[in-house]
């Protein structure tokens, strides 16, 4: 009895599905995909209401400047003394919206001048004040 062995030289079938060219051909269609699809904008429209508040009136800046002579400017105009300056400051007081007080002081200004208008200024009841000029000081 002889056994009959065969041998194939044949490489064995393959049974498995190639997904090479379906991984290809889904690549290409979400590339077109995506170049067709129209850009979206990241906002929404929307009809808001209006206010029915009245706008915001700016307040009037008051420039007050004291020379190296320590005399008071008042938008540019010398006071006479410091009855004057309380008079004014008084005055600024009263109006609707309060006023900016710009205070700028000359190099040369004796600090007591200046202090003196901040004091009146506070004393007055004014709470918008501020000190201008020192921009050349500022940190770069």
């Amino acid at each position: 009895m002889a056994m009959n062995l065969q041998t194939n030289d044949e490489p064995e079938v393959m049974m498995d599905i190639n997904t090479t060219p379906l991984i290809d051909v889904m690549l290409v269609l979400l590339i077109m995909l995506i170049i067709t699809i129209p850009v979206q904008l990241h906002s929404v429209n929307l009809d808001m209401p209006q206010s029915a508040t009245p706008p915001i009136k700016k307040p009037n800046i008051v420039r007050i400047e004291v020379d190296a002579r320590s005399v008071v400017n008042w938008n540019g105009k010398p006071l006479a003394d410091r009855a004057a300056l309380d008079a004014r400051l008084r005055e600024a007081k009263a109006q609707d919206p309060q006023p900016e007080l710009h205070i700028k002081a000359q190099g040369k200004a004796k600090y007591e001048a200046v202090a003196g208008v901040l004091a009146s200024a506070q004393r007055q009841g004014l709470t918008k004040i501020g000190i201008v000029g020192t921009e050349q000081f500022a940190a770069p």
